[in-house]
């Protein structure tokens, strides 16, 4: 018995997504992992307060967890922090960006998959919203854009969606997923024309690896717009309600 512990146990690296009571002393944490994507483990007796887990179990812990691999389950054994992301809660304005953020990736992330960017992402970004230098309007842009660009779902910024031109004036289209060239305009009901450091700024993030993302700021017109193609982009791909986009909403 126990050379088969030995054996199911592994070491993942990742960060909490979401925790839950369940019963009278535990927690059902769902993982983000770069080794088994995501993962729901039991944390036996983490709500008593004299537990080892007390303090690694909660939203933002980013570290590596050891988990016994059962049949059916994991059930956590241990932890080792790397970043608690303190400082988001002490910020209730960014801590309700963390949690949409945290989100969004529980919804894109499944298990068995290679998350690996997807887990850099959301570290990267949880980072970003504790920089006071940039606007955490923008992180929340980046983050969206990336994200659905990450999952496959990312809108095409450097050539027309319908014939593939590279030269001609375009506008973007939502519906359309991308930018639409004069000549293909006509398909396109919905285009518009965006400022040219708007484009220029969707490029970088698409085409940027995530660890440099978050080293440039915009002017607020472009802010605005990036921000209104963010939010119709996430409404017609992702056409989800999040919670605490709904509480974020009412404190900022």
């Amino acid at each position: 018995m126990k050379e088969m512990r030995a054996v199911n146990q592994i070491t993942l690296t990742g960060m909490v997504l979401a925790a839950a009571p369940v019963g009278e002393y535990d927690r059902r944490v769902v993982l983000l992992t770069k080794e088994r994507g995501k993962i729901s483990a039991f944390a036996r007796g983490a709500r008593k307060p004299n537990s080892a887990l007390v303090g690694v179990t909660s939203p933002f812990t980013f570290g590596t967890f050891l988990v016994y691999e059962g049949r059916t389950s994991y059930t956590m054994m241990s932890a080792s922090v790397s970043n608690y992301f303190e400082e988001l809660r002490m910020d209730v304005e960014g801590a309700y960006y963390g949690f949409y953020f945290l989100e969004l990736a529980n919804y894109y992330a499944r298990e068995a998959n290679d998350e690996t960017e997807l887990l850099k992402l959301l570290y990267q970004s949880l980072r970003a919203l504790v920089n006071p230098n940039i606007p955490n309007r923008l992180i929340r842009c980046i983050y969206e854009l990336k994200a659905v660009s990450v999952n496959g779902e990312g809108p095409q910024v450097f050539s027309c969606v319908c014939c593939g031109d590279t030269e001609r004036e375009k506008v973007f289209s939502v519906k359309k997923g991308g930018l639409v060239c004069s000549e293909c305009a006509g398909r396109a009901k919905d285009g518009r024309s965006l400022l040219p450091s708007t484009l220029y700024a969707m490029q970088y993030i698409a085409a940027t690896p995530v660890e440099k993302l978050y080293t440039f700021i915009v002017k607020e017109e472009v802010l605005d717009e990036l921000e209104d193609l963010s939010g119709a982009y996430m409404a017609e791909y992702v056409g989800r309600r999040f919670k605490s986009l709904e509480i974020l909403g009412t404190v900022i």
